[in-house]
C-alpha cells in the first residue's frame, strides 16, 4: 500500500498549498464546474438518491478497498495501485455508460413527443396545456419530466419556471432544444410553431436512423477491441496469484512493466473509443 499512501500524502500536500496556487475565486469556479459535471452525470444516468458531495468520497473509499484487496491477493504494490485507480474511476465510468444508454434510448422517443405536441397545438390547445398533456401522452420513460413541468406550472402559474424544472430533469440535449423552441414560442408567439416542430421531428428521425446504422457497424469492432485490451490483465491477475509470478512482478523491473503496460492500455483504449464513438450532441442551451 506504499503507492496508495504516497498518493494520499501528495493529495494532502496539494490541498495544503492550494490556497496559494489557486485563489479563492478560481477555486470556487473549478469546484462549481466539477460539482456541476457530477450533478449532470447523475441526472443523465437517472441516479437521484446520491448527493453530489458524497460521490467523490465514496469513489475514493471504493478505490482504497479494491487496492487493499489486490494487495492482499497478489502482494504487488503496482497491481494494488492500479486496482485503486481503476476502482475509484469505475463509478464515474458506470454512470457515463448508463447515461449514454439512457440518452440513446430517449433519442428514439423524442420524435413521438414532438408529434404529440404538434397534434395538440394544431387542435387549438394552449401551449402550456399541450406540454402538460404530455405527462400522460408521452412515452412512459419521458413522462416524469413532463409531470414535473405540470406540477411546477400548477404551483407557480409560471411557464418559465416549469420549463426550467423540466430541462433540469431531462438533462438531455434534444430536450433542451425542444424546450427552448417552446419557450420562444411562448414569449414572442408565432404561427410557425407546428412547422418548426415538424422539421425538428424530421431531423431527429434522420439522425436516429443514421446513428443506428453506424452503431450497428461499429459495435462488433469496439467489442473485439475491448476484449483484446482486457485479456492481458486477466492473464496478469492469474499469474500474480502464483508465487513465481508474484516474485517476478514484485521486482522494480516488474513494477515498471506493469505500470507501462497500464499506460499503454489506457492510451490504446482512449484512442479506440475516440475513433469509434459518434459525436454526441452537447447541451448548448443548458
Amino acid at each position: 500500500m506504499i503507492p496508495a499512501l504516497g498518493a494520499l500524502g501528495g493529495a494532502g500536500l496539494l490541498l495544503v498549498v492550494s490556497p496559494i496556487l489557486w485563489p479563492r475565486s478560481r477555486r470556487a469556479v473549478i469546484v462549481r464546474r466539477g460539482v456541476g459535471r457530477i450533478v449532470d452525470r447523475l441526472e443523465q444516468a437517472g441516479v437521484r438518491g446520491i448527493a453530489p458531495g458524497l460521490f467523490l468520497p465514496v469513489s475514493l473509499l471504493l478505490g482504497l478497498a479494491a487496492g487493499a484487496l489486490a494487495e492482499a491477493l497478489t502482494g504487488l504494490p503496482a497491481v494494488a495501485a492500479l486496482a485503486l485507480v481503476a476502482a475509484a474511476v469505475a463509478p464515474w465510468a458506470v454512470l457515463g455508460r448508463r447515461a449514454r444508454g439512457r440518452l440513446h434510448a430517449a433519442r428514439a422517443l423524442w420524435p413521438a413527443v414532438v408529434d404529440a405536441l404538434v397534434a395538440s397545438v394544431r387542435a387549438g390547445m394552449p401551449l402550456p396545456d399541450a406540454i402538460a398533456a404530455l405527462a400522460t401522452e408521452a412515452p412512459a420513460p419521458l413522462r416524469p419530466g413532463f409531470a414535473l413541468f405540470e406540477r411546477r406550472w400548477r404551483e407557480t402559474g409560471t411557464t418559465e419556471v416549469a420549463l426550467d424544472a423540466a430541462k433540469a430533469r431531462f438533462a438531455d440535449p434534444t430536450a433542451d432544444r425542444l424546450i427552448e423552441i417552446l419557450r420562444m414560442a411562448r414569449q414572442v408567439g408565432g404561427s410557425e410553431l407546428p412547422s418548426v416542430l415538424r422539421d425538428l421531428a424530421i431531423h431527429l428521425r434522420a439522425d436516429l436512423a443514421l446513428r443506428s446504422e453506424m452503431e450497428a457497424r461499429q459495435s462488433w469492432v469496439t467489442g473485439a477491441g475491448k476484449l483484446g485490451l482486457a485479456a492481458p490483465w486477466i492473464v496478469l491477475v492469474l499469474l500474480a496469484t502464483r508465487p513465481e509470478g508474484a516474485a517476478a512482478y514484485g521486482t522494480p523491473a516488474g513494477a515498471v512493466l506493469v505500470v507501462t503496460a497500464a499506460a499503454v492500455t489506457l492510451i490504446a483504449y482512449r484512442v479506440m473509443v475516440a475513433i469509434g464513438r459518434l459525436p454526441e450532441d452537447r447541451r448548448w442551451f443548458r
